[in-house]
């Protein structure tokens, strides 16, 4: 194309959702800081990226602008030189003879979820419906990683300062408390002891505790797409207090979108859910996936099937077997993943209320400890003179 076309001149539908911004090149302010995906690998495209990847095409074919002017448009908007390629491989594609849906497996950078449900879209003649259900289901991803960072963003600076004067307190503070109680020689009272044993410890193994952690980090990073690696961080996720529950319904909710989308698009059950096995990167339900199909080609429920799990509760369960026997296993998934969405909201939202003032509570005990100990032997020492 010639001519540059500003894609923000190009109004949207009147039922065009207002949920989320269209405009990938809008400035990045907090919140898509903390929704940034870490990718560990050579990924271009975060969720963030392709939610409004999505929106945008959808919103502007919408319009009626044909699939290769819209590209154009999409690909003007992007200020990041790979992503810009990105999109222009896409486009060349379809500018050569192939389907829109060819073009993203050809990308290698959109999932076999993406582009088989695009396919889906192009064969059935619904390719808007896919444009804005695939939009949908990367900004519920969004969404829900925001509920869990929101919960948790603010009583993690709030500790992570704190533990920081503690620990200057207690690495330097304490040992000059230390050394004035030796000038006098008098004899300290328990709670100062102990005190300024932590703090000696604290102070001489501090670097090494430091390290350690480092080494941690680098080792979870290094592993963390091991299998048993995977297993086992996800079964210790799982059983956190509070946390492992939200962990589970983040995914339960994932996992019931991804498959309401695909059995609305008539995508056979055994085959959508090997397609939801290459969305849901999460250990349990991943591996518990494979079993599910081996049992289904051999003639078990699906119900039957996702009952030999511990992943799935038996609320889910009976859904599913309703779901079955009515033949509305679309509807059904999709209710499900309203409601586990639900819950981690109201969950994210109660956490967040409960740790703050906990972290507080906590915090202002170790101080006032730390407090006791350094003036109760002045106090002694005033009353002998």
């Amino acid at each position: 194309m010639s001519e540059t076309i500003d894609i923000r001149k190009i109004r949207r539908p009147r039922n065009a959702s207002t949920d989320v911004q269209i405009n990938i090149s809008k400035g990045a302010n907090f919140w898509d800081f903390l929704n940034k995906d870490i990718r560990l690998g050579n990924s271009k495209l975060s969720d963030k990226l392709k939610e409004s990847f999505y929106l945008e095409l959808w919103s502007l074919v919408d319009a009626g602008v044909d699939i290769k002017t819209a590209l154009e448009l999409v690909k003007q908007e992007q200020k990041k030189t790979k992503v810009r390629k990105v999109f222009e491989f896409v486009q060349n594609a379809i500018v050569s003879g192939a389907l829109f849906s060819s073009a993203l497996k050809d990308a290698k950078e959109f999932s076999a979820y993406e582009y088989y449900s695009v396919q889906i879209g192009e064969e059935t003649g619904k390719l808007l419906k896919v444009l804005k259900e695939l939009s949908t289901y990367f900004g519920k991803k969004i969404k829900q990683r925001r509920q869990i960072i929101g919960a948790i963003t603010y009583p993690l600076v709030v500790l992570v300062i704190a533990f920081a004067a503690v620990s200057f307190m207690v690495a330097y503070v304490v040992p000059m408390f230390a050394d004035t109680f030796k000038r006098f020689g008098s004899d300290l009272p328990a709670i100062t002891k102990v005190v300024i044993a932590v703090s000696g410890f604290i102070k001489s193994f501090i670097g090494v505790f430091l390290l350690a952690l480092f080494g941690v980090i680098i080792f979870c990073a290094w592993q963390s797409k091991n299998k048993w690696f995977r297993k086992i961080s996800s079964v210790l996720l799982l059983k956190m207090p509070v946390m492992g529950k939200m962990v589970q319904q983040i995914y339960l909710s994932r996992f019931s979108n991804t498959l309401s989308l695909l059995i609305g698009a008539k995508i056979p059950l055994v085959q959508a859910l090997q397609l939801t096995r290459q969305m849901i990167s999460f250990y349990p339900i991943e591996n518990s996936l494979n079993d599910i199909e081996e049992k289904i080609l051999s003639g078990i429920a699906f119900h039957k099937s996702l009952a030999c799990h511990a992943i799935y509760p038996s609320k889910m369960v009976s859904i599913v077997k309703v779901g079955e026997e009515v033949n509305q296993l679309e509807l059904f998934f999709a209710r499900l993943s309203e409601q586990y969405a639900a819950e981690v909201e109201y969950q994210a939202t109660m956490l967040s209320k409960f740790i703050e003032p906990l972290i507080i509570v906590i915090l202002g005990l170790i101080v006032g400890v730390i407090l006791i100990a350094m003036y109760l032997p002045l106090f002694r020492l005033g009353q002998a003179f």
